[in-house]
């Protein structure tokens, strides 16, 4: 932990409100999320009536899971006219929590009245029916301006709710329907409706969800075929309100940590659906979104809250892989990724995530031979470029050319067209200047398929520099570096053009440039054309 700075040590009262906040904010600032909570809990003791500190308290609390304090902070904030629009959705849950459905149909209009969750009203009014015992569907105006919106979400809510009321089949449409808009985290959602159907005697309905070779959804399988088990009993329990409405919100957060900008939405809304519905389903999406903010130590802890042998166990262990990965913990997020490739019928994304994490660690070797697994899980015909392209880069990197050339050729037979492949194939024989002409070649079609990409645009101006044009390689590198303008390669590369051009002053300035986030031998390299200008052992690779 940062030590207090001298002046506040030494003019605030260790004990005072003020201190506990200071400590808050620079254990904030560190990382440390508990000790950052422990002391706004500290600080908002001390001081209840001060905003400031219980809006830090209540975004800290939410972010970690510390719903009492987030809770606590939240009706303070409200009575001074501040909470958060997400605010009102934790008071949703907190209400449908306690089953207090009077509070609850107060906050559902109040979250109307302010607009941000609008669209969510009339699938919560649906929950607080059930939870009234007197079930609706969802009713949907179709000239509401959110009725597009919330159709998004409404076929799933729509078969949790009559799973909920034992309605087989009126959810075995809406299952499918939501299974067909539904390809993010679909393994999920079957292993979920899954459950719900076996434990209402729905066994056939329920395997024809889990394909028999995926090893995801073997555990639910085996447990389900086996028939009424005490597991299929909890896994399968009908939906509460409280957890229906988080299945909802950790669909929204999904959808939200793909907007730009989205993210630390994203956290709080996954956060509240935790809180909501303390499942599986909920604690994965959890997560994924605090690893993917920066908060892999939060998201390895949620992860891990999801028992290995449940049904969702594996896809739990998925994102304990990605976390670990995110916390600098290599060594055990590529054990534990090894671990799920070795499963029977692992999927092809577990090898990706495998060979991906094997490549960051420098063992190409294994990588390309991970991507190649990935590979075998599908037809000869219907292999994905993606996964080629895969191998391709590892054996490339692993200093094994001419086996990667064939597959990246092999890449480009199979997408023509696709821009990243005909970069990679492109560039890759530049840089060991082989067939120059037809690389330039592959260099202009990937340009002109993406022409606003700088690294494809840095591709073709090297390639224009490779083959001795230096007058049309100057300004194609200018616009790259223009679009990534903290880019070492890039900005070598312009520096060396803008040598042999002769503008030498612009040449210095552009790999004084690159040497700003450079390092290693790339460092040595510019520091040295910097002060001596270009020189042949100096030339970029």
């Amino acid at each position: 932990m940062l030590a207090l700075p001298v002046a506040v040590e030494a003019s605030v009262a260790p004990d005072s409100a003020l201190h506990a906040y200071a400590r808050a904010r620079l254990a904030d600032g560190d990382g440390a999320s508990p000790l950052a909570v422990a002391n706004y809990r500290l600080a908002l003791e001390d001081d209840p009536a001060s905003p400031a500190i219980a809006r830090r308290s209540y975004l800290q609390a939410l972010e970690s899971g510390d719903f009492p304090l987030a809770l606590r902070s939240a009706r303070l904030l409200d009575g001074e006219g501040l909470l958060p629009r997400d605010g009102t959705l934790l008071q949703i849950a907190d209400a449908l929590n306690r089953k207090d459905w009077a509070a609850a149909r107060t906050w559902t209009d109040r979250m109307a009245d302010e607009g941000n969750f609008a669209f969510l009203a009339p699938l919560v009014r649906s929950w607080i029916a059930l939870g009234e015992g007197n079930p609706v569907p969802p009713i949907i105006v179709a000239q509401d301006r959110f009725a597009a919106l919330v159709r998004r979400y409404l076929d799933e809510q729509v078969a949790l709710q009559a799973l909920a009321g034992g309605d087989v089949q009126a959810a075995l449409p809406a299952i499918r329907a939501a299974l067909a808009t539904r390809i993010r985290d679909q393994d999920a959602l079957r292993l979920t409706f899954a459950a719900q159907l076996a434990n209402r005697r729905a066994v056939e309905q329920a395997l024809a969800l889990l394909p028999d070779d995926e090893a995801n959804f073997a555990l639910a399988r085996a447990d389900i075929l086996r028939g009424r088990s005490r597991k299929l009993r909890r896994e399968g329990a009908p939906l509460t309100p409280a957890q229906g409405f988080g299945r909802l919100l950790a669909r929204l957060a999904i959808d939200a940590d793909a907007m730009e900008g989205g993210r630390i939405v994203a956290v709080r809304l996954a956060r509240i659906a935790a809180f909501a519905d303390p499942g599986a389903e909920s604690r994965i999406v959890a997560a994924r979104m605090l690893t993917e903010n920066g908060k892999p130590l939060l998201g390895l802890a949620e992860a891990r809250k999801v028992q290995p042998d449940a049904y969702h166990g594996a896809l739990a262990q998925a994102e304990q892989v990605d976390a670990l990965d995110g916390a600098g913990q290599a060594e055990a997020a590529i054990a534990l990724a090894r671990y799920l490739a070795e499963k029977p019928n692992a999927e092809a994304e577990r090898f990706v995530r495998l060979g991906r994490l094997l490549a960051d660690a420098g063992d190409f070797h294994g990588a390309a031979e991970a991507f190649r697994a990935a590979q075998h899980r599908y037809p000869d015909d219907a292999v994905p470029w993606a996964l080629l392209l895969f191998e391709g880069s590892a054996l490339e990197q692993g200093a094994r050319w001419d086996e990667a050339r064939a597959v990246l050729e092999r890449a480009a037979k199979i997408a023509p067209d696709e821009p990243l492949i005909l970069n990679y194939l492109g560039y890759a024989q530049i840089e060991r200047r082989q067939n120059v002409d037809e690389a330039l070649a592959l260099l202009k079609k990937a340009s002109t398929l993406k022409p606003d990409d700088p690294s494809i645009t840095d591709s073709l101006g090297w390639a224009q520099f490779i083959a001795g044009d230096v007058k049309a390689a100057v300004p194609i590198l200018e616009r790259a570096a223009a679009g990534a303008p903290a880019d070492v390669t890039i900005h070598e590369h312009l520096g060396d053009a803008l040598w042999a051009a002769g503008r030498r002053y612009e040449a210095r300035y552009a790999w004084r440039a690159a040497a700003v986030s450079a390092d290693g031998a790339a460092a040595e390299r510019l520091d040295a054309k910097a002060r001596e200008g270009m020189r042949p052992e100096y030339a970029a690779p």
